[in-house]
């Protein structure tokens, strides 16, 4: 905990707290998520929502912050190494897929053939 603590301490100068205060405000405002300022990972998930943002105002304090504390810009480029290797939906991984016309055959292939629906004795699809 003291090493999270010693990494931590720029959050103790009261200039770079208010502008880390108000990009999660507008994180906030913007995506609804509220991140605390003892979350592990605070710095790369600052980063993370401050390039998925529409908000110039965020971007502009994101890199106000970076330019105040020079390893927040070590953090910045991890995230970027790591969002692109894969993608997401609703917290779950992306299978790629390939645009082959063999890998369209197989899918095709692999589908359970439909049953006939029956209602009230007639074949409805």
């Amino acid at each position: 905990m003291t090493s999270l603590a010693s990494e931590r301490s720029w959050l103790l100068d009261p200039g770079l707290l208010k502008l880390v205060h108000q990009c999660r405000r507008m994180i906030h405002a913007e995506f609804g998520v509220k991140l605390h300022l003892t979350e592990e990972h605070l710095e790369q998930r600052l980063a993370d929502y401050a390039s998925k943002t529409r908000s110039n105002q965020l971007i502009r304090t994101w890199e106000t912050l970076k330019e105040r504390v020079p390893h927040l810009d070590i953090a910045d480029l991890e995230t970027d190494k790591t969002e692109d290797a894969k993608r997401t939906y609703r917290g779950q991984a992306i299978a790629e897929e390939s645009n082959d016309k063999n890998s369209h055959q197989e899918r095709e292939e692999a589908r359970p053939r439909r049953t006939k629906v029956i209602y009230r004795g007639q074949v409805v699809g």
